[in-house]
């Protein structure tokens, strides 16, 4: 059982792409994690639903045979000792893989979002995808030192 992050594009900046490879780096110590960046959908010559559309299906069959949660603002949220439980119940079950999928610059796909077994969000505002990855990458991390009991989460 392995946890994937499947994300559209690679991290432009490259103090923001450190800071996601130092805690993909990190949450990799407690958890088999994997990422993977799909083609990002040039947005010059077509129109948002487009873009989300055939990002979306790059998503999907970057992921295929695992369960897919959606992250989403609109996703339900939890705290960090809320997720870090369900991700310890998800990997004592051994369940088939978890990916956790971040649309680009417009979002999911209705595809994606139909598709995905849930949905999870964190947080209402809107983030650039860059960011939500990180997030994403640091709340793993923390998770792992709250299922080892380590002094990381405060």
């Amino acid at each position: 059982m392995r946890f994937l992050i499947v994300s559209v594009g690679r991290p432009r900046d490259r103090a923001l792409a450190e800071a996601i490879h130092e805690y993909e780096t990190r949450a990799a110590r407690y958890w088999p994690l994997e990422t993977t960046e799909v083609r990002e959908e040039s947005a010059r010559t077509a129109a948002p639903a487009l873009v989300r559309e055939r990002e979306g299906r790059r998503l999907l069959d970057a992921c295929e045979g695992a369960d897919m949660i959606a992250c989403d603002a609109t996703g339900p949220q939890m705290a960090s000792d809320e997720f870090a439980g369900w991700m310890r119940e998800k990997r004592e079950r051994g369940e088939r893989d978890i990916a956790f999928l971040i649309g680009g610059a417009f979002g999911l796909s209705d595809a994606v979002r139909t598709r995905a077994r849930s949905m999870l969000g964190f947080s209402r505002w809107t983030m650039p995808h860059e960011l939500a990855r990180l997030v994403l990458a640091e709340q793993l991390y923390r998770s792992g030192t709250i299922v080892r009991g380590e002094p990381y989460h405060k």
